[in-house]
């Protein structure tokens, strides 16, 4: 369960302490746009992917039957994560934190992570980056073959446009390692699991080779400005 500390810098305690965190979090971290558009979807019975939703969202989400929110950002300092561990709190909702980048292969020990995180949390479950596109799409695709068995094939429709990803910018270093799988431990007879636990599996010369599109660099860092 959550701890009841909120990040340093962030007091929740008194009103004026709350009403800074409310300004950094609808600012800063760029809340304004998450008011009226979650990015939701059920990928399953039991597991909705969203962007980083607000308290009075996580209120909702819980009357729907959620038990356990993952937060993938990290930013364990940060505004949002002081309000979303309060508001878990307060819910008795479990909160999991499962830091994911979206602009690096995730290492072999992410990965196994990823399958002991799928296998073990209380469901139905919300998982949410920044935007819902990335972070929350790698996961996806791990959660999609890992725990419904899809093949990486059919799972890497996750990391798609229809959830505001951009493969063809830095973030499709993502779409890329499952790429390199199909390309090198699929033929080769590996189930991805295997190719992840062999010495094929490499992140920093998979990141070395992945080539970006300037467009979709200049849409992902700069216009869009994604975590």
């Amino acid at each position: 369960m959550t701890s009841e500390q909120a990040p340093a810098g962030f007091d929740l305690a008194t009103p004026s302490g709350r009403l800074k965190t409310y300004a950094d979090y609808l600012w800063n971290d760029h809340a304004y746009l998450r008011l009226g558009f979650q990015n939701a979807h059920w990928i399953s019975d039991e597991l909705v992917r969203t962007n980083q939703p607000w308290p009075h969202q996580l209120a909702a989400w819980k009357a729907r039957g959620v038990k356990t929110v993952i937060n993938l950002r990290g930013g364990f300092d940060a505004s949002f994560h002081a309000l979303e561990k309060d508001a878990c709190r307060r819910l008795g909702l479990e909160m999991v934190d499962f830091t994911v980048t979206s602009r690096e292969v995730p290492s072999r020990e992410r990965v196994l992570g990823a399958k002991r995180l799928f296998d073990t949390i209380a469901y139905p479950a919300l998982m949410h980056c920044k935007s819902g596109a990335d972070r929350a799409g790698i996961m996806s695709v791990l959660y999609m073959h890992f725990r419904k068995g899809r093949t990486i094939r059919e799972a890497m429709d996750q990391l798609h446009l229809r959830y505001l990803h951009v493969r063809q910018g830095k973030t499709g270093v993502l779409d890329y390692t499952f790429e390199r799988y199909l390309q090198q431990g699929e033929p080769a007879g590996l189930s991805f699991l295997e190719w992840v636990e062999s010495p094929m599996f490499d992140p920093a010369g998979m990141k070395a080779d992945f080539r970006a599109q300037m467009w979709g660099s200049l849409l992902t860092e700069r216009l869009l400005n994604r975590e």
